[in-house]
């Protein structure tokens, strides 16, 4: 009879970012064990909280299922020998198979072994499996404790496992497995015996442990939104903290809070991310959006006593506000110029200069973007003055208190100082994306500061051999690689990659041609990987075909999905077909160069003809970005192509004329290539 599982690791706090991953790591690792050991069963989940990883496998069989397979071994030459006799490798064979050499088959000139294999009891698979799910699990740091070479993310304290009423016994870490949990730190009784796995979630809330992560997130959820209410406002609830403050909680009840009202007269994020990155505080705004003097926090515990608890919360945040307001205060006796100058004392990095000279060279570059992009005068002087104040703000006392603040205080302080709202969104959209899953900058000035921002860094680390490898990117390059890309992709920006690379170049005064070279094809080869991330929904081969030439970012995109689309046509087939012959023989030209005058078929004379017609139309086309047009008008050229195959013999044996043939191929491949690499594109 079908039973449930289940696993719980009894640990000291985990902490909360590591909560997520570890229990999709449990999740995959069980599922993986249990298929591999021949178990079946219906359902199964992992729960947590930050004392507890747990897992709950429902109807898991009682026993394996027997098994009957067919292994080959050696050859039936080298098994035997003259006389028919087993050789060494037929007895090892044998052997590995837990089998009698002379009931080895002999088939289709090998030797098999046919093996019956009687399911084991789950109970006793258990013993093995579960151990060695706890000691397989991944993280990103470990630890170790007492005189133990173990390594987990926080000390054991206890494990239970259960599968169904029995214990499945094992030791890990010298704790023993068994039924016994342990309540909530305050509210329990302590310890608590759970009588089946099937009972685990409904024994843990008698001891004041929500141990299901998406009830318990329902309830923080609901106890927020309820504060809010009662007190007039709407609370703010971002994903990050609310998955933080989940894995901080066992049994959560949400209360409200509140500070002085003089601490509103600061920008909003100056109290906003005190409280919420510093102290994972929930703000309250009201109907209008405007921040409330209130703050929710959630407790671990119940409703007792929760006016201390909230006068120990107003406390602390009122330190954090008081701190804020004495380094806004402070950095308001200096325009965010001023405070400019003092990055001359702040090194970018080391053999790369200060960040002003960063600033400097963000502002060349990025005026010429602008120009590239043919902007107006307006937004091309917005553009300069908010690269050149891009920086301006780290040398803040709220930026170095708060590092989270880059960028937003340097568009409060450009407000306050009077600058238009233009440059001031650009110096805080500049540094988009902050993080995986930011948006992207939204205004022109703040997307053109941006790229030209991601591409000194790139370019400056790349000059100093600092190119990711591996897991190691500790200046965030993969992460800005990335935005840049999207960023000049949501924008449909036509620049040239090589051109902005050779402009950062100029400004860091770099004028060893190796070395720019070099330096172009890196820079070129680490936008393509991170396109390979952009494009991950269209299939691979097409964007194996389209990352041949990277040079032109939003092109790169535009290209994949009209060849994606191209290729659900019935026609596709065909022109590929014949764009590959053409690929595969222009290969073997040493030029490009065709002398219409040498064509002695009519056929090739027609496919000429062709191509020129096509190039102009591509030309067009590719012109104003209209690929799928440019690959409808590429594909007239199928039918001059087979026709030139049937009837041209290509490597004709005077050298003149076969040259001239393949620089006509070599010409049309080239061409093609304009768009793609129809050679990568599997046909079936």
């Amino acid at each position: 009879m079908a039973k449930e599982l289940l696993l719980e690791i009894g640990t000291e706090e985990v902490p909360a970012h590591v909560m997520p991953g570890t229990l999709e790591d449990l999740q995959e690792k069980t599922a993986a064990a249990l298929k591999e050991n021949r178990l079946t069963f219906d359902s199964l989940r992992t729960l947590g909280t930050p004392r507890r990883i747990a897992l709950l496998v429902t109807g898991l069989e009682e026993r394996q299922p027997d098994e009957n397979r067919e292994s080959r071994g050696p050859s039936a030459k080298i098994a035997f020998d003259a006389e028919g006799k087993p050789t060494k490798a037929a007895i090892g064979f044998a052997r590995g198979q837990s089998i009698d050499p002379k009931n080895l088959v002999e088939k289709d000139g090998y030797v098999y072994a046919k093996v019956h294999e009687t399911g084991k009891e789950t109970t006793e698979l258990l013993k093995e499996i579960l151990p060695g799910l706890i000691t397989g699990l991944s993280f990103p740091n470990t630890m170790r404790w007492g005189a133990l070479d173990f390594k987990f993310i926080r000390p054991i304290r206890w494990i239970v496992a259960l599968y169904g009423e029995e214990v499945i016994p094992f030791e890990v870490a010298n704790v023993k497995s068994g039924r016994v949990s342990r309540g909530h730190r305050f509210l329990s009784e302590g310890d608590f015996s759970i009588a089946s796995a099937k009972d685990y979630e409904a024994a843990c809330e008698k001891a004041f442990i929500v141990v299901n992560p998406e009830k318990r997130k329902n309830l923080i959820v609901e106890g927020i939104h309820a504060c809010a209410k009662e007190h007039g406002g709407k609370a703010v609830i971002t994903g990050d903290l609310l998955e933080e403050v989940l894995y901080l909680v066992e049994y959560p009840t949400a209360l409200c809070g509140s500070f002085d009202e003089k601490y509103l007269k600061l920008p909003p994020e100056a109290v906003i991310t005190p409280m919420r990155d510093h102290q994972r505080y929930f703000p309250v705004k009201d109907a209008e959006g405007r921040l409330l003097p209130l703050f929710i926090t959630v407790r671990n515990g119940g409703s007792d006593s929760l006016d201390i608890v909230q006068h120990g919360n107003e406390r602390v945040l009122r330190a954090r506000l008081e701190d804020a307001q004495f380094f806004f205060d402070e950095d308001r006796k200096k325009s965010l110029e001023e405070h400019r100058e003092k990055l001359k004392t702040v090194v970018f990095q080391q053999g790369l200069g200060t960040m002003y000279e960063k600033t400097e060279r963000i502002a060349e570059l990025a005026s010429h973007i602008a120009a590239l992009l043919d902007t107006d005068e307006k937004t091309s002087r917005h553009v300069k003055k908010a690269a050149l104040l891009s920086k301006a703000d780290l040398t803040t006392g709220m930026v170095q208190e708060f590092t989270e603040l880059q960028g937003i205080m340097g568009r409060a302080y450009a407000i306050l100082d009077g600058a238009c709202p233009e440059v001031a969104l650009a110096i805080d959209e500049h540094y988009k994306p902050r993080f995986a899953g930011d948006s992207q900058p939204s205004t022109l000035e703040g997307r053109i500061v941006s790229i030209a921002d991601k591409i000194d860094t790139l370019v400056g680390t790349f000059s100093l051999g600092k190119i990711p490898t591996g897991s190691e990117d500790p200046f965030a390059l993969r992460r800005q690689a990335l935005g840049l890309v999207n960023t000049i992709i949501e924008g449909g920006y036509n620049l040239s990659l090589r051109d902005l690379v050779e402009c950062s170049l100029q400004l860091y005064d770099i004028k060893d041609d190796a070395a720019c070279e070099k330096m172009q094809g890196d820079v070129a080869d680490f936008i393509r990987l991170r396109l390979k991330n952009v494009l991950e929904s269209i299939r691979y081969d097409v964007v194996e075909a389209v990352l041949l030439d990277v040079d032109d970012i939003a092109s790169v995109k535009l290209r994949a999905e009209a060849l994606a689309d191209f290729l659900q046509t019935e026609n596709a087939t065909e022109g590929l077909q014949a764009l590959t012959r053409v690929h595969n023989l222009a290969a073997k030209a040493d030029r490009a160069e065709v002398d219409a005058t040498r064509f002695v078929n009519e056929a090739e004379k027609a496919l000429y003809e062709a191509y020129n017609d096509v190039a102009d139309s591509l030309s067009a086309h590719i012109g104003v970005h209209d690929y799928a047009s440019a690959i409808h008008s590429l594909m007239s050229i199928t039918a001059p192509i087979n026709k030139f195959f049937d009837d041209v013999m290509v490597m004709d044996k005077d050298e003149t004329i076969r040259n001239n043939r393949l620089g006509l191929l070599n010409a049309i491949d080239a061409l093609s290539r304009c768009i793609a690499d129809f050679s990568k594109i599997v046909t079936a």
